[in-house]
């Protein structure tokens, strides 16, 4: 009895990690059946427009200075992040909070993210070198995005002049836990800051910044009925489909916030705003926008980005040593 009650608690904890989540995608609902019922057409702008506002949401941020942590330093924090979506456009219903496509569709205006991070300072291969690798996550989902930077810092210190510091940094990031995307983010940002010791105990430091973002998505196959069997209807194989490869999706960013620190402790707290997307999948041989092409070509047409500008909000609570 024992051992069959082990089992049924651990069928039923399963069943429960394989359910779907508000958050996670149902892209099969950019994809529209053709009249003729004879395969789908994919909806190229829609799932454009979807990757852009994602992957910023999954975009690395700063939270941090322009100085290192110096080659002695490192830091472990711990993050949340609030990002503004367009959930009144209609490429949002392809997600579990919303029932489907039609008008009316129901999907908050903002998505919620944790993350975890490790981070080090270096004085090789350059002076003032940092790197840093964690993890975030969309509450509410399966999507996990690994991400790992590094960063130099061409100016800082003289904390004593009125000279800010400078640095770079080049960051990276893959999204997991979803089989129908692959999704990478690549960043270059800069930024200055200045630390203001108050009392010999305390400091705090407000920073600035300016980065550009580029989004590399790609479909894989993808059901349109999910709920037949090709093996109970050999003829549902037509209804899958993937979203053709896109030209690589560019944002740019600005940032700032500050970072106030007591010993060990730090809070930092960041606003990053992503101007909207204008980018255009230039497919070759077309020249046909997306915007009015008939929809029995809306998956070979020039897609334009159409996501909003974004603004995220976070906060991260860390130990430096």
């Amino acid at each position: 009895m024992h051992a069959r009650a082990v089992a049924v608690v651990a069928l039923l904890t399963l069943a429960r990690t394989a359910a779907a989540e508000e958050n996670d995608l149902v892209l099969s609902r950019l994809g529209t059946v053709a009249s003729d019922g004879s395969h789908v057409i994919a909806d190229n702008q829609a799932f454009r427009s979807l990757s852009s506002e994602l992957g910023t949401i999954f975009a690395p941020r700063n939270l941090a200075p322009a100085d290192t942590l110096g080659f002695s330093g490192f830091q472990f924090s711990g993050d949340f992040g609030f990002t503004t979506i367009s959930n009144d456009q209609p490429f949002w219903c392809a997600t579990e909070e919303s029932d489907n496509c039609m008008a009316g569709f129901d999907k908050s205006g903002m998505v919620q993210t944790f993350g975890l991070f490790a981070r080090k300072g270096f004085w090789f291969p350059l002076p003032s070198f940092e790197v840093g690798a964690g993890a975030v996550h969309i509450l509410n989902s399966r999507m996990w995005s690994g991400q790992a930077y590094a960063k130099f810092a061409l100016h800082e210190g003289f904390h004593d002049w009125p000279i800010p510091s400078l640095a770079v940094r080049g960051a990276v990031g893959r999204l997991f836990g979803v089989e129908q995307l692959d999704l990478t983010n690549v960043s270059l940002d800069i930024s200055i800051s200045k630390r203001i010791a108050i009392q010999g105990t305390f400091s705090l430091t407000p920073y600035l910044g300016y980065g550009f973002l580029w989004i590399v998505a790609r479909s894989q196959v993808i059901d349109k009925t999910p709920n037949i069997a090709v093996k109970d209807d050999p003829n549902d194989i037509s209804m899958n489909f993937v979203f053709p490869d896109q030209d690589n999706i560019e944002r740019q960013r600005i940032f700032g916030g500050f970072k106030a620190k007591y010993y060990v402790f730090a809070f930092t707290f960041e606003i990053d705003y992503a101007l909207a997307g204008d980018s255009v999948d230039d497919v070759t041989g077309i020249t046909t926008p997306c915007d009015t092409a008939p929809a029995s070509e809306k998956n070979r047409c020039d897609a334009t980005d159409q996501s909003g500008a974004q603004a995220t909000y976070s906060f991260a609570v860390s130990l430096d040593f």
